[in-house]
């Protein structure tokens, strides 16, 4: 019984080690165009391409910003290239250039 404890915890070791040496995936950024910006509310509207990440057309939308530092990169009329993902279930902008 010993040896088939060991077994299982040397399978669990090596499955936790491959899944962690897998590497991250880097964040693809869409073009776009901030069309509105309440920075009071921390929300931007974006006329934006193809989110391919979240399987979204283009179409433009409101999303939340939840970091103050994202926050200040974005103004109205400015094109932009940004990060979208759900965040606590909200669509949020969490990368900004």
């Amino acid at each position: 019984m010993k040896t088939v404890g060991k077994l299982f915890a040397a399978l669990a070791l090596a499955v936790s080690a491959a899944t962690f040496s897998l590497p991250a995936q880097a964040a693809e950024f869409t073009k776009g165009v901030v069309k509105k910006l309440d920075a009071k509310a921390k929300k931007v509207t974006i006329d934006h391409e193809d989110l391919k990440n979240l399987d979204m057309p283009a179409m433009t939308m409101v999303f939340r910003v939840g970091d103050d530092a994202v926050l200040a990169k974005l103004k109205e009329g400015a094109s932009i290239e940004f990060v979208a993902d759900r965040v606590n279930g909200k669509l949020t902008v969490t990368e900004v250039k």
